[in-house]
């Protein structure tokens, strides 16, 4: 199971108890289930809102012998008032919920930068590499034969990137993380270069593929890009 998957589960059904396997090794997901969990209950709070009964104020007597005669306004129900509070809490959670589920962007560049965004825990400085296990699960030897030559690996995981699982890796620079996704089914023609908050990168094309290799701005990424090219197998 990867996270997108995992999300899919979880924002369905907030109760949802499988995937502990990926659960476990994943700070992202495990920050996503606590936010559904969290809306889940507020939603629950909503529809056990107890909503007093509108009250009309007093109006001064008036003459009412010119005055065309309405039929009395009767007061809002205590039960719609609480359907109202509902249906807005119900409208924020779903919404919260679809954010990042079928979301389509207008580029990859435009992907690759959000889906940065979406896995914050991935970019915490570390100095505890990934075992050689879980690289080997999240890098099929097809794809690329990562050593320790890119560098210090301390996050592996199988992301989503344009409804394909990519392995999503990240390893420490010199001045921070960098993020590295390798696409073998993600073909573009030429670099293209990746301007964010704080980051700088380029996607570059591998055979049928690319990959993404993302820093902070600071960092020369030239030697890596070398690097993980020299790994990539599926252009071979």
């Amino acid at each position: 199971m990867n996270c997108e998957e995992y999300r899919q589960e979880i924002a369905a059904d907030p109760s949802f108890d499988g995937g502990a396997g990926h659960l476990s090794a994943c700070a992202a997901c495990q920050a996503f289930r606590k936010d559904m969990l969290s809306l889940d209950e507020m939603l629950g709070r909503a529809m056990r809102l107890d909503v007093p009964e509108p009250v009309v104020p007093e109006l001064p007597e008036i003459d009412d012998s010119k005055v065309t005669a309405l039929n009395a306004r009767k007061p809002v129900a205590k039960t719609a008032w609480l359907a109202i509070a509902a249906t807005v809490v119900l409208a924020a959670v779903v919404g919260i919920r679809m954010s990042g589920l079928g979301v389509t962007y207008d580029s990859l560049a435009d992907e690759v930068l959000a889906h940065l965004d979406h896995e914050p825990a991935a970019l915490l400085p570390s100095t505890t590499p990934v075992s050689s296990e879980r690289l080997a699960r999240v890098v099929p030897a097809n794809v690329a034969r990562m050593d320790a030559s890119t560098g210090l690996i301390t996050y592996a995981q199988s992301c989503d990137i344009n409804g394909h699982p990519v392995p999503h890796l990240v390893i420490q620079g010199e001045h921070g993380p960098i993020t590295i996704l390798l696409m073998p089914e993600e073909m573009v023609a030429d670099a293209i270069t990746l301007d964010g908050e704080n980051v700088h990168g380029v996607i570059l094309p591998v055979g049928d593929g690319s990959v993404a290799i993302i820093g902070a701005r600071e960092e020369k990424l030239e030697q890596i890009e070398k690097s993980v090219l020299d790994s990539v197998r599926w252009s071979i």
